[in-house]
């Protein structure tokens, strides 16, 4: 157990009250006018591009990303850094591609993008099912997981430091929504950058006697060039979680699509910008930060391995090198790891309600005041995070690896989800029963892969049910011969603008020629 000093536990206070005295400024009312569904939801689509960039990376990296990506870093060396690598690559993609799509169409939710694409009972399907997946799952894994790192740090039990977490950000994301969630997050990516990379600093000086970060890299290159291998060879340990070219050329592109494209509590705060321009300038500035994120997560993991040779579990490597911090740092590095668990929270929690409101409360009590579906959203918000409260022990608490079986339990539904999505923006043909056979087939398969096949790997299960899923709603579109209705209801792509500016291709150009020179460089 760990303990932080007086001055820690100050800096820690501090960082507290700052980020909430500053949630509510940024969401005070103007004088005469009172919050409506976009203000709350969408932050009145006023997001410059530097608040989506950083909001997007705070609502991505939590306790579980920091720790568990370190203790991967540990156990299994660079390798690991793909998840953030090909993120970047991916945000490129979405940015270019979906998003277009999703702001010409003015998409308050992804449910409601199925309902103008498909029908009615597609977008209620999916709106239940997220909310689902949302409360139950993630919400209570961010949740545990963040819980589980205060207490391997502090030493506080893990029921008071759930607790402080729930109310910790609610306090900030209550009142204002997504605006106050957005632009608190910048605060947030600031402390975890910087906690991120002194740490980094740290360890590499230390590798090297004092004698500075740069020779401490190449001593960690030459004392331990196995840990930088990205592509695994089958005979690796690591082979099932990580499986060689699959990575690069498989699974890994259906769960990064997924999660950065069409997942809600991501990109809801793309939805929210100004314009697309915006938006699309917010999206290259979170790819930059995505390449740069292994150098906060992984290295510091890779460089524990020669500090601390015997640790175990690899999951102790962040904790363990946060007690090397000297009084002061140790509470900046700390406020960074609740900062990530905190804006996680605050988003996944402004996501649910915006799904609940406005997908579906707002259908069975339609023409109520935008104020009165602001109230809804706030009770939702406090309601979800009660129902995680109380669900989460009884859900997590006998699971050993509870990340690895949340990945397992989301990765059944991915490729469904993925096959709908762009089926449904590319090819006009496809149906709401296609795109209802591949959400079900995808979590048939899925299971019956597992069962059938337990020593295929993960990933490479995610990119085969994807194919599978994609040949079954294909099908049954082209046999669906009552559906020209659902037809019509086509998104228009014609109209859509996918021409990108020049400094945004010149940025993706820049991300695909960094990622690739790492490839190259640590094949």
């Amino acid at each position: 157990m760990q303990q932080l000093s007086t001055l820690d536990v100050g800096i820690f206070i501090v960082y507290v009250l700052g980020l909430i005295a500053i949630a509510y400024f940024v969401s005070r009312e103007k004088v005469g006018h009172k919050k409506d569904a976009s203000d709350y939801f969408l932050a009145g689509n006023s997001l410059p591009w530097w608040a989506i960039g950083a909001s997007l990376i705070a609502a991505n990296i939590s306790a579980e990303q920091i720790i568990g990506m370190s203790g991967s870093g540990y156990a299994m060396g660079l390798a690991i850094a793909s998840y953030e690598w090909m993120a970047a690559i991916t945000l490129i993609i979405v940015g270019k591609y979906f998003l277009p799509i999703f702001l010409k169409n003015k998409i308050f939710t992804m449910p409601q993008f199925l309902e103008q694409r498909f029908n009615h009972n597609v977008r209620m399907v999916m709106a239940f099912f997220w909310l689902g997946v949302y409360i139950l799952v993630n919400l209570t894994a961010i949740l545990w997981l963040g819980a589980l790192a205060i207490n391997t740090v502090t030493g506080v039990d893990i029921t008071v430091a759930m607790a402080f977490l729930g109310l910790f950000s609610l306090a900030y994301s209550l009142y204002g929504g997504l605006k106050a969630v957005a632009y608190t997050d910048i605060i947030q990516v600031v402390l975890l950058v910087f906690g991120g990379l002194f740490l980094s600093y740290t360890t590499l000086n230390m590798i090297s006697n004092d004698n500075g970060v740069f020779q401490g890299f190449a001593l960690l290159l030459e004392q331990a060039p196995q840990k930088f291998d990205m592509i695994l060879s089958p005979e690796h340990e690591h082979y099932m979680s990580l499986p060689g070219l699959s990575v690069l050329l498989g699974g890994m592109w259906i769960m990064n699509i997924s999660y950065w494209g069409f997942n809600q509590y991501i990109i809801q705060r793309a939805l929210a910008a100004k314009s697309l321009g915006e938006a699309q300038k917010g999206i290259v500035f979170a790819a930059f930060l995505k390449v740069l994120m292994p150098v906060i997560v992984v290295l510091p993991g890779i460089a524990a391995y020669l500090l601390m040779p015997d640790l175990e579990p690899a999951d102790k490597a962040y904790p363990m090198l946060m007690s090397l911090m000297p009084s002061g740092i140790k509470g900046l590095v700390f406020a960074a790891l609740v900062a990530a668990i905190v804006s996680s929270l605050g988003s996944m929690t402004n996501s649910i309600s915006t799904i609940f409101t406005m997908d579906i409360y707002s259908h069975y009590r339609k023409e109520r005041s935008q104020q009165h579906y602001v109230k809804v959203g706030r009770f939702v918000s406090l309601g979800a995070m009660v129902i995680a409260l109380l669900t989460t022990r009884p859900l997590l608490g006998e699971l050993d690896q509870a990340f690895q079986y949340i990945q397992e339990f989301t990765g059944f539904f991915t490729p469904g989800i993925v096959v709908i999505f762009v089926m449904g923006m590319f090819w006009k043909r496809t149906t709401s029963k296609g795109a209802l056979t591949a959400a079900l087939g995808s979590a048939v398969l899925s299971l019956t892969f597992k069962l059938a096949l337990p020593d295929l790997p993960f990933m490479d299960r995610v990119g085969l049910v994807f194919v599978a899923c994609l040949l079954l709603a294909a099908m049954v579109s082209h046999f669906d011969k009552g559906a020209t209705k659902e037809q019509d209801q086509s998104v228009d792509i014609d109209s859509v603008e996918f021409a990108t500016s020049r400094s945004y291709n010149i940025s993706a150009m820049a991300v695909i020629l960094i990622v690739g020179a790492f490839y190259v460089c640590w094949w």
